[in-house]
């Protein structure tokens, strides 16, 4: 007996509620788990320090909204499209667009992957940089 599975493609719609996407019908993606896909991929990416908090998300942190993962990340959801804005930190060192391209890349293939959403653009804004200590105390010591 040859057990054979059909893969039915999935719909795309877009819900009213504008922090949430439905797919099909019976399953609904909210922007935080968007959030928490894009901020997990980039923060994988060789030459990323770290993601950084704005204002708005400080705020909200302080006030109790506890988004560890999804820190640094901004979605807007337009339909059944997402735009992904990164607030990232980098590296001493390393190549700065080589490093944001990476992440683009990395972050789209993630969320289109694992949610089936288009990604209409992923910008990435470098808020900082850091230095490994050990670096600058050599240098200075010579």
């Amino acid at each position: 007996m040859e057990n054979k599975k059909e893969l039915k493609e999935e719909v795309v719609e877009a819900r009213e509620d504008a922090t949430n996407v439905e797919i099909a019908s019976n399953l609904t993606i909210s922007e935080d788990v968007i959030g928490i896909i894009a901020g997990l991929a980039a923060a994988e990416v060789e030459g990323v320090s770290g993601m950084t908090l704005g204002f708005v998300d400080g705020i909200n942190q302080i006030l109790g909204s506890n988004k560890k993962y999804a820190k640094g990340v901004k979605v807007e959801l337009d339909g059944n499209e997402v735009v992904i804005n990164l607030y990232v930190i980098v590296k001493y060192g390393v190549k700065i667009p080589e490093v944001a391209f990476s992440i683009q890349t990395s972050v789209k293939n993630s969320v289109e992957g694992m949610t089936g959403l288009k990604v209409k653009s992923v910008n990435i804004n470098v808020h900082g940089v850091t230095f490994d200590n050990d670096k600058v105390k050599n240098k200075d010591e010579e």
